[in-house]
């Protein structure tokens, strides 16, 4: 019945801004009207607070994907096309030794592939198609600072005052040649959908959104959501080295690990018949979560027994390690599993500066994926990802929701389960 509701309003509020357009044209010669006036393309560009890491950008894209999709099916008089913001010197990307600026979304994954859900552009055809970059809208979405205090939770959509620092802007995703027409201040709560009522495609081609990571989905864990999760297939060179990693050090082939999957997504059907490769896989996050979250996050020895615990019900001689752990704390790490082949994957140079931290860091987690079972660190989203790459490739439930114990707390994952219908 919800999701009734907010689909219904959904598309009352496209319906309102479709039937207030005027059909484009221009009664001069084609020549000089100009691309605004010949085509219907129109584009929706967004960005995330620059604090946020990689994967928790990777959830904000498929609010903004859903969110696309959504315009697509409903309004069909306009070409939809959603711009990837390019990926720069994230938090966690702590290689300083080689460039991570700027970095188009195809480095990381198929571009085709997502295509195949919403239609996706890179920043540089944006750049190309609009004749210099100019955004028309800016929308800065910014929280309630006093939703809080007044517990005062209702949806808002309020245009507010922007301050000096804001309206004075003059780089957008890293480039000073990216201009915006105007920039509009919104106070927002809710969910992404609600965002539709501030777009006016007759008037302007591309809309911005700031800081996206604000919206909520409008249903975590729907058909929806899974439809963009699983079109986010990696660069296949990403598949390929993990692949290779897998069956030299951990006995680990999809034909054996039956996990298989058809070259297009669309394809995939329901199963759980998967049974993943003989290791362990534990993602162990160290570095800010031992300040930020030190109740959940256990010592190194703790976690060593709670890995032998889990090796000893299943059987299992063979540990991989994902962890921004240092190196110190590795070692100790192997240390407490003397007797088990424990491996962690180290890139060769041409992989790092190629791939970036980013594409080592999925390199990680497509081994993670692949494993008998699986441990992860509690609240992580890298975990998070994890598990969902494990849910699509059709593995046990039981082994991919499990969570490391940390010194105080033992939390219970979410059981996010895929669904495809």
């Amino acid at each position: 019945m919800v999701l009734s509701v907010h689909l219904l309003l959904f598309i009352i509020s496209l319906i309102n801004f479709v039937n207030t357009n005027q059909v484009e044209f221009c009664s001069k010669d084609i020549e000089s009207c100009g691309n605004k006036y010949i085509n219907n393309k129109r584009y929706i560009l967004y960005d995330v607070n620059q604090p946020e890491g990689f994967n928790l950008r990777r959830d904000v894209y498929i609010r903004i994907a859903v969110f696309v999709k959504n315009l697509i099916n409903h309004d069909h008089k306009y070409q939809w096309h959603l711009v990837l913001p390019p990926w720069s010197n994230l938090y966690h990307w702590k290689s300083n030794a080689i460039k991570q600026k700027q970095l188009p979304w195809s480095l990381f994954f198929d571009i085709e592939s997502l295509n195949k859900f919403v239609k996706v552009i890179e920043l540089y055809e944006f750049i190309e198609e609009s004749n210099g970059g100019t955004l028309d809208k800016v929308f800065v979405l910014q929280n309630d600072p006093k939703m809080f205090e007044t517990g005062d939770f209702k949806d808002k959509n309020e245009i507010v005052e922007c301050n000096k620092v804001i309206l004075n802007r003059r780089l957008f995703w890293g480039y000073n040649n990216i201009t915006a027409n105007e920039i509009i201040c919104i106070k927002f709560h809710g969910t992404a959908s609600e965002l539709v009522v501030n777009l006016n495609p007759s008037v302007d081609k591309s809309f911005m959104f700031d800081h996206m990571e604000i919206p909520l989905h409008d249903y975590y864990g729907s058909l929806d959501f899974w439809l963009a999760r699983r079109s986010m297939r990696y660069n296949n060179e990403l598949y390929k080295i993990a692949n290779e990693f897998r069956k030299e050090y951990l006995n680990s082939t999809d034909k054996n690990d039956k996990t298989i999957r058809p070259p297009d997504w669309k394809d995939e059907k329901s199963k759980r018949n998967a049974v993943g490769g003989p290791y362990l896989a534990i993602h162990l996050r160290r570095g800010d979560f031992l300040k930020i979250r030190s109740d959940t996050v256990p010592t190194i020895k703790d976690a060593a027994n709670q890995v032998i615990k889990e090796l000893e019900k299943l059987e299992l001689k063979i540990v991989f390690v994902a962890t921004d752990a240092e190196d110190s704390e590795y070692i100790e790490l192997k240390k407490h599993l003397t007797g088990y082949n424990v491996y962690k994957y180290l890139p060769t140079e041409y992989q790092k500066n190629k791939f970036k931290d980013g594409g080592i860091a999925i390199i990680d987690q497509i081994i993670s994926s692949h494993a008998k079972s699986f441990i992860g660190t509690y609240e992580s989203t890298f975990t998070f990802r994890i598990q969902e790459d494990r849910e699509i490739l059709g593995l046990p439930i039981k082994s991919t929701f499990n969570t490391f114990c940390g010194k105080k707390k033992c939390q219970k994952s979410s059981q996010w389960t895929i669904i495809y219908e």
